[in-house]
């Protein structure tokens, strides 16, 4: 599987090419499924916010369901226990993009464990997963205790398909949360090398290699030291 974890979405032409490269064609050509899952597992989120995220409604410009895709399906995981494998997983496999909404990382983490989605991941090597925010963060092995919402007591590990983590809305305006002092106080307990990322940047990974993707700011926390 190919990986595109943004912050964002779609923000920018660099992101927006880094995703056709991936793709292998025109967006106009792929197909797309939209998972919204992690919203259900955020306070902040509601049914509102859900379709916002659906009908690309966060911002002026389409970033995401509504790049111009050759079609556009919705995939809510939790409804995926109750249906039978062979009616969905073709769904997935057909797709060439995974469109992966933001929320909350563990709760979707939780929720591709018990859909089946998880263990399906490793034979989608040509599949697109296209994350935003928490959408990119459940691929990592941990968020830190400041993105846990749904259950703050418990875990902070997701998924661990990469090696780093992710801090996403860096400097986000009026987001006092995600200003690049509080990344610096998030890394440490993070333990492994993490990505702080705008909404203008992303973090792609191709065959195991890393490569970020801006027109804005970044910075690699907890580098490693060899």
């Amino acid at each position: 599987m190919k990986l595109l974890l943004t912050s964002g979405g779609i923000r920018n032409d660099s992101i927006r090419d880094a995703l056709v490269a991936m793709l292998g064609k025109p967006i106009s050509e792929s197909r797309a499924l939209f998972i919204p899952t992690a919203q259900w597992g955020h306070p902040m989120c509601s049914p509102a916010s859900v379709w916002q995220a659906t009908a690309d409604r966060w911002s002026a410009e389409p970033s995401f369901t509504g790049l111009g895709w050759k079609s556009v399906g919705v995939l809510e995981l939790t409804a995926l226990p109750d249906i039978a494998e062979e009616r969905w997983k073709p769904w997935v496999r057909e797709a060439d993009a995974l469109l992966v909404d933001g929320g909350d990382a563990v709760y979707l983490a939780t929720r591709m464990r018990t859909s089946g989605l998880a263990g399906l991941l490793a034979e989608l090597g040509d599949t697109v997963w296209v994350g935003m925010s928490a959408g990119s963060m459940v691929m990592t092995p941990r968020v830190g205790r400041e993105f846990v919402d749904w259950r703050p007591d418990g875990t902070d590990e997701t998924l661990g398909i990469v090696d780093f983590s992710i801090f996403p809305h860096l400097d986000y305006p009026g987001w006092t949360e995600n200003t690049t002092e509080a990344a610096h106080r998030w890394a440490p307990q993070i333990g492994g090398p993490a990505y702080a990322i705008d909404d203008q940047t992303a973090v792609a990974v191709v065959d195991g290699v890393i490569e970020v993707i801006s027109e804005g700011h970044w910075e690699l926390l907890n580098a490693p030291t060899d």
